[in-house]
């Protein structure tokens, strides 16, 4: 190393993945579109089920807001509440996630902590998202997530509480009021 601080962006890199990371290379931002396919989509949603601070997630959310990745809807006038929803743009992640976790799953925890499955059939995700069972890349609209093995039957979270339910991915969170 010679000294030189680490730079804060890759623009001397032509590089398509160089360019992805500028917009969801930070600390934090996968997780939270991760909880966007969940169906997380209120502030305090993503702020109890993540334990982020607040000043990140509002600054997540903003970068995530201003690049097309999430849709910010308002949900309620008095007072002014806005809920946060992933874009066609942010769907495209899935495969990114998708491969992610599986990455972590194989290579870090050995641990199956959700199961993606065709809604349709009931069949787990092969590693690319599609359906071993109908021969077909599910679209994430049809993916249903399940607890697996491993995860916690005991969360601290409400919205952790609610994954314990089978669900459809970006079908909103039903999060009991605690």
């Amino acid at each position: 190393m010679d000294g030189m601080a680490l730079g804060k962006d890759y623009a001397t890199q032509e590089c398509s993945i160089a360019s992805a990371l500028e917009v969801i290379g930070e600390r934090w931002t996968l997780l939270v579109i991760r909880d966007a396919f969940y169906g997380v989509r209120r502030y305090n949603d993503f702020l109890v089920h993540l334990g982020i601070p607040r000043a990140v997630l509002a600054s997540r959310l903003q970068t995530l807001t201003a690049q097309g990745i999430l849709e910010k809807r308002r949900y309620q006038e008095s007072p002014p509440r806005d809920e946060y929803v992933l874009t066609d743009r942010g769907i495209a992640l899935w495969p990114t996630l998708r491969a992610l976790g599986l990455w972590g799953r194989e290579h870090l925890t050995q641990r199956q902590l959700r199961i993606f499955r065709h809604a349709a059939c009931g069949t787990e995700l092969g590693p690319y998202g599609e359906c071993p069972a109908c021969g077909t890349v599910v679209p994430v609209p049809d993916v249903e997530v399940v607890p697996g093995p491993d995860l916690s039957r005991d969360p601290a979270d409400p919205v952790s509480r609610a994954l314990l339910k089978p669900k459809r991915l970006l079908q909103p969170v039903e999060v009991d009021p605690a």
